[in-house]
């Protein structure tokens, strides 16, 4: 089935819900590498970006548009940290399906692939950096992977799930060198970074919304 505005409405709200079960946790994990406010960040800027989303008319918004009121929307709720990264991944998702008004799975997996894409450009960061990358990188890498063996958009994002769910448990390992917990140094070992896990919530919604 073709995925619409309606259809990212309801995945938009998925995903803050979901956020916003985990927000205390998530600020438990920043509150020993960070200022342990990554939940609070996080709950804020999609909540901001659901709500956007749900004033918009679905049947005559096509899905570039909700994309970019999700970025303006993240933006504007969460200016610092966070609110960049995802602001640009949501914009770089809606120019990965402009002209469209549905999605295909293989335009849907290209906006996913492309939120990745766009947080790793915009945080200048790579795989082993103990940051959100080292979960969504390997997340989009998995679902890419799975799709050219021929998976169905479900399946590929299984594997982006479980992909998501390894690259943050390695951040276990790994000394911060990008961000606020990279004052730590050695500290920060032991670890899972909180960008890294909140990511895998996005995904695990992401997921759970493509199989539903």
């Amino acid at each position: 089935m073709p995925i619409n505005t309606h259809d990212l409405q309801r995945m938009f709200s998925l995903i803050a819900d979901e956020i916003a079960k985990k927000r205390d946790w998530l600020c438990e994990l920043d509150g020993v590498i960070g200022d342990g406010d990554h939940g609070l960040a996080m709950e804020g800027g999609w909540h901001a970006a659901a709500t956007a989303l749900a004033l918009l008319d679905g049947d005559h918004t096509p899905p570039t548009a909700a994309f970019n009121a999700a970025a303006k929307a993240f933006l504007n709720a969460i200016g610092a940290s966070s609110g960049p990264l995802y602001a640009t991944a949501f914009m770089r998702a809606g120019a990965a399906v402009k002209g469209k008004e549905e999605l295909s799975d293989d335009d849907f997996l290209a906006a996913f692939c492309a939120l990745s894409q766009g947080i790793q450009d915009r945080g200048k960061a790579e795989i082993g950096e103990k940051t959100m990358v080292d979960a969504w990188k390997p997340a989009a890498e998995a679902a890419l992977q799975a799709r050219a063996n021929g998976e169905a958009l479900a399946s590929c994002l299984d594997a982006a799930v479980r992909a998501a769910r390894d690259g943050c448990e390695a951040t276990k390992g790994m000394v911060a060198t990008k961000g606020r917990s990279s004052r730590l140094g050695d500290r920060s070992l032991g670890h899972v970074d909180p960008g890294a896990a909140s990511a895998v919530i996005v995904i695990e919604a992401i997921s759970s919304f493509a199989g539903s």
